[in-house]
């Protein structure tokens, strides 16, 4: 186990050094500077020299990335260059909306993938089978951003019984003003995730219903419902905590999309303005946290494997 981890971390590091050092180079490669964003400052050259020197852009590149590895290791991030204030300042105000975004977006999607996936793996090549494979098939071929904006154009401007926008209306901020907010966003999320879960979950659930002792508790006459709760589900579980593991970074870019779409004061929308004005130290951030993610989602599922099943947990 303690090996297992250590062997985890020191990837980790490696990708981590890995991602950093590929997205400096794209980020200085690409066209734009970070001066767009400040229009008059341009006309002042002694101004434009004084704040390229106080945010270390005037040293040359090799210099600028140790800079920043080193201010990394102690802890420190840097500033926006857009709002001047620390970047994980910045990124802990926004986190609440996308946290509020996409949890109820990954129950849901679990939830609704789980009881379906099942459901159509018990009556396989039934209506209900045929009809959620169409469902997902379509679900899995639309762009999110064109489903969100057929969402809104149906409930907020042909039918407006939902809003466009936003978290909240101005000078409003119930918690039903709130939750009408979130419908729209959510439903795309959950939309996109769950034809990705029900497919792998119909398909784990078929692949325990075909082993022996499926057949032998049906024999000894034990009801459906039993053996699905106590035989089925626990014998697919892990699979499918994997799987639902390993998608927490496929939900968060699908939340970026969606808070762009919705306008939705997030992380997601944050990273999008931050990139087109060339941030630099934000998209930094943003990318070093994101591959982290991706590392913790796959360490995570290593885990649970050793958890739920203890062959594993004796091996390792």
């Amino acid at each position: 186990m303690i090996r297992l981890l250590l062997n985890r971390l020191w990837q980790t590091a490696i990708v981590l050094f890995g991602v950093s050092v590929i997205t400096f180079i794209i980020m200085h490669s690409a066209p734009g500077h970070p001066l767009q964003a400040n229009p008059e400052l341009r006309l002042d050259p002694t101004a434009v020299e004084r704040w390229l020197e106080l945010r270390e852009l005037d040293e040359p590149l090799p210099a600028q990335y140790i800079g920043w590895l080193s201010r990394m290791f102690r802890g420190d991030f840097g500033k926006s260059l857009i709002y001047n204030r620390p970047v994980p300042e910045l990124a802990l105000e926004r986190l609440p909306a996308t946290l509020l975004l996409t949890v109820p977006a990954f129950l849901l999607a679990l939830g609704l993938a789980i009881s379906c996936g099942t459901w159509a793996a018990l009556r396989q090549g039934g209506f209900v089978d045929r009809l959620l494979g169409l469902a997902t098939l379509a679900g899995l071929s639309l762009p999110s951003f064109w489903l969100g904006i057929i969402l809104m154009m149906l409930f907020s401007y042909g039918y407006p019984w939902l809003p466009a926008s936003g978290m909240r209306t101005a000078e409003n901020s119930s918690v039903s003003d709130i939750l009408a907010h979130l419908v729209l966003p959510v439903t795309m999320l959950v939309a996109g995730s769950f034809s990705y879960y029900v497919r792998y979950v119909r398909y784990t659930v078929l692949a325990v219903l075909s082993q022996d002792f499926i057949r032998i508790a049906r024999a000894r006459g034990f009801t459906e419902l039993y053996i699905v709760f106590r035989h089925v589900l626990p014998n697919a579980s892990l699979p499918i905590v994997t799987v639902a593991a390993l998608s927490l970074p496929q939900l968060f870019t699908g939340a970026l999309v969606a808070e762009y779409v919705f306008s939705w004061p997030g992380i997601g929308r944050w990273i999008v303005t931050s990139t087109l004005a060339r941030d630099y130290p934000v998209i930094m951030a943003v990318n070093l946290s994101a591959a982290a993610l991706v590392a913790f989602s796959n360490f995570l599922a290593d885990l649970l494997f050793l958890l739920i099943d203890p062959r594993l947990r004796f091996k390792a």
